[in-house]
């Protein structure tokens, strides 16, 4: 009996000590560092961060209860997010979250090697040395990429080439330090459908007025932006110089169609958003970020803007419109 009654205290004990601790767990607050481009100020920003607070939600984690954000952003100054990745870093939180992977998940990845990462938008993670493989991403970073870029601007020619047929000499809107180049796919794709690409490559946004100057000498046709942190980071003003360049484009983000851009095949902002809270639930609950596989996009969208097709003299194909998952009037 004294062997029995030993026993079930030692169970309680254990037990008890067991509630305690997941007790003690239950009651910390996570803090998640932000560095990102641009505050949630606009529709679009604000959707996709709503989408991220919400896969967040969906597992557990409330704002104000058990997770605390603490946002910083560039604002399309570039060159902001490494004093702001240190200045996150000084508030020790336990895991950031970096959009545009090319840029903030530099920034933040030279700030820390423990604080784990996760970035969006990492357009080409591998061969920017941010992650050592997709499948094995090693160090404190993990995310999502957009690393099917080369795959997706082939058909982002083809929907050009649908809405604009006569279009027979389009530029390849490039950014040398990140992204993405033109591939051996795209040049093949270009010849299928009879375009000649003008390759312009960009450094900086201070080269951007020159390449569409580039573009207007060359009596391009068409307009192909392709993904890479510059295209985000500033899709207004492209769309802007595209549009006062009178020059039909295509681009890698949804954004840049809202924006005033005539067309965009992406992958969907809100989906990446969403999935990355995934990364943050498992991170926060123990997973190590070297041992989680770098996605790449699984949902894409066609938006057409049609009050710039207007604006263009354009009238697109009602074989383009039915395919449209949001056409913007």
């Amino acid at each position: 009996m004294r062997r029995i009654g030993l026993a079930v205290v030692l169970a309680l004990r254990l037990t008890l000590s067991s509630l305690v601790g997941e007790a003690q767990q239950t009651g910390k607050v996570y803090r998640i560092g932000v560095l990102s481009n641009a505050p949630p100020t606009t529709p679009e920003v604000s959707r996709n961060w709503e989408a991220f607070r919400q896969g967040l939600h969906e597992r557990g984690w409330v704002e104000g209860q058990n997770i605390v954000i603490e946002a910083r952003y560039a604002e399309g100054r570039l060159e902001r997010f490494l004093s702001l990745a240190a200045e996150l870093v000084s508030l020790k939180p336990d895991l950031i979250v970096a959009v545009p992977g090319s840029w903030a998940g530099h920034a933040a990845k030279q700030a820390t090697r423990t604080i784990p990462i996760v970035f969006m938008y990492g357009f080409d993670p591998v061969g920017e040395g941010l992650v050592a493989s997709l499948a094995r991403p090693g160090g404190n970073i993990t995310g999502l990429t957009f690393i099917v870029g080369n795959q997706i601007v082939g058909k982002q020619l083809e929907l050009l080439k649908e809405a604009v047929p006569t279009v027979s000499r389009v530029a390849a809107l490039v950014e040398v330090l990140s992204g993405p180049g033109i591939s051996r796919e795209t040049q093949a794709a270009a010849q299928v459908l009879a375009v000649k690409l003008q390759v312009l490559e960009v450094r900086s946004p201070n080269e951007l007025e020159g390449a569409f100057a580039a573009m207007t000498r060359e009596r391009v046709g068409g307009l192909l932006v392709l993904p890479h942190s510059l295209s985000f980071v500033h899709a207004r003003r492209i769309a802007d110089l595209a549009a006062k360049s009178r020059l039909p484009a295509v681009y890698p983000f949804r954004e840049s169609a809202e924006a005033g851009g005539l067309m965009a095949y992406a992958a969907s902002a809100p989906d990446m958003f969403r999935r990355a809270a995934t990364f943050v639930d498992k991170i926060l609950k123990g997973a190590k970020p070297a041992e989680l596989p770098v996605e790449q996009p699984t949902k894409f969208e066609l938006v057409i803007n049609l009050k710039t097709a207007k604006a263009l003299g354009l009238t697109i194909p009602q074989s383009l419109l039915v395919r449209a998952d949001a056409i913007i009037q």
